[in-house]
């Protein structure tokens, strides 16, 4: 009797592996239930919306470029096939590794009126050519879209106090402006009241504030940018007295969800320093599992700026695990705390079978067997309780650290069993 030609593929419940081995037949871990990953260059925004440009003048928006494939990819070239869209910012040849991204620019000058539209291409090792984004704008001969005030002066603001001027946006020309996008600068200011995207018609007005809180003495000057428009707001506020500095972090906790007893999952707190320097001269953790990776102190941090560090996760056994890090500074709130949290998990494993079906006739269904490697296939046992009917199974009792030897047998009407199909091995991590 025709014995079936079998293949295997293993899946571990956690975490999310993916391992070929091309022999006889193929084997494979996957994680259960994982979704399946687009693997590609992949371009964001898309598409890229710069709203309406005054020709002769230039807006850049900022495109952010991910290697969602499971290796690495050379880049060669970045561009697009119409002069009014220019495309800078990274060197070539770039290698990207898997995972990573990188920002690049792309500036919309208008040479003629009316909209304009184009592709972003890639030139790379996975293709000579393959899209990245759409770009489009409207070139306009007057910018439509109006401030009032043209520029927003708060004058002197205590450090800590907030200040707040209302500005007024109206659209003085013959058809819709898009606000999709807005951006401030400078240290200290925001806005509110705008809520983004929109639509502005003519003759339409929209009324949101501008907000300056001063983090440190001394003059600031910034802007709000509609960059869909290429309308820049000038801001300007000079911060008084004298203040205490205070120290921030974002996020106030870490939840590290499910990771590997034994491996490391790493997550980045914030800190950020308001009216005066502030140093951290010390951290300490309750659990040794959540750590500080990578930091000397003592570490200052400048008025206005921030500083961001690493802290890892590495479970010792299995369940959820919590702690904390107290950061000794000069701030008042001293010590700043960041709670930590995550769930250690040993990978559970299963294997999948599937062949081919018996060519025989009358074969009625199929039988299963399993045997421990060392330094060959040893004794089989059958693994299944009833005869299987179909051309696959999964087996669920097995450990980890151990290599198996599957086979196949096929049995039809008589109950006559085959020889063992081809032998499979799997090795369990």
């Amino acid at each position: 009797m025709q014995p079936p030609l079998v293949s295997v593929r293993s899946s571990a419940v956690f975490p999310l592996r993916s391992v070929t081995f091309t022999l006889f037949l193929i084997v494979g871990f996957l994680a259960t239930g994982a979704a399946s990953v687009r693997q590609e260059l992949v371009c964001s925004p898309f598409p890229v919306r710069f709203g309406s440009i005054v020709i002769g003048q230039s807006e850049t928006l900022p495109v952010v470029l991910t290697n969602t494939t499971p290796g690495r990819v050379t880049i060669s070239a970045l561009n697009s096939g119409l002069a009014a869209f220019s495309v800078d910012g990274l060197k070539f040849p770039l290698t990207l590794e898997s995972g990573n991204s990188v920002s690049f620019n792309v500036t919309f000058t208008p040479t003629t009126t009316g909209w304009q539209g184009e592709a972003v291409s890639i030139a790379s090792s996975l293709a000579p050519r393959s899209f990245c984004t759409g770009v489009e704008g409207r070139g306009v001969t007057n910018q439509y879209l109006t401030p009032n005030p043209v520029a927003v002066g708060f004058g002197n603001v205590k450090v800590g106090t907030t200040s707040t001027l209302p500005m007024t946006l109206t659209n003085s020309g013959p058809y819709y402006i898009e606000l999709s996008q807005e951006q401030t600068s400078g240290t200290g200011f925001a806005i509110s009241g705008l809520n983004l995207p929109r639509f502005l018609g003519p003759s339409q007005s929209v009324k949101f504030n501008v907000l300056f809180t001063p983090q440190s003495v001394g003059a600031v000057t910034g802007s709000v940018d509609l960059t869909s428009t290429g309308l820049s707001i000038p801001l300007t506020g000079t911060g008084t007295g004298t203040s205490t500095g205070q120290l921030t972090m974002t996020p106030t906790a870490l939840n590290y969800g499910n990771v590997d007893v034994g491996a490391t999952a790493t997550q980045t707190v914030t800190m950020s320093a308001t009216g005066v320097s502030v140093t951290i001269s010390s951290a300490a953790s309750n659990n040794s599992q959540f750590a500080l990776e990578g930091v000397s102190f003592p570490v200052t941090i400048a008025a206005g700026q921030s500083a961001s560090f690493n802290v890892g996760f590495t479970p010792k056994t299995s369940g959820t695990q919590s702690g904390s890090l107290s950061f000794a500074t000069t701030a008042p709130n001293s010590p700043s705390v960041e709670s930590t949290s995550g769930v250690g998990v040993v990978p559970q494993y299963t294997v999948g079978l599937s062949w081919n079906a018996s060519t025989s006739p009358n074969i009625t269904g199929y039988n299963v067997y399993r045997a421990v490697y060392a330094s060959s296939c040893g004794s089989y046992s059958k693994v299944n309780s009833s005869l299987n009917p179909n051309t696959t199974y999964t087996d669920s009792a097995i450990a980890t650290g151990v290599t198996y030897c599957y086979a196949t047998t096929a049995v039809n009407s008589s109950k006559e069993e085959s020889g063992y199909s081809n032998q499979a091995q799997v090795v369990i991590p």
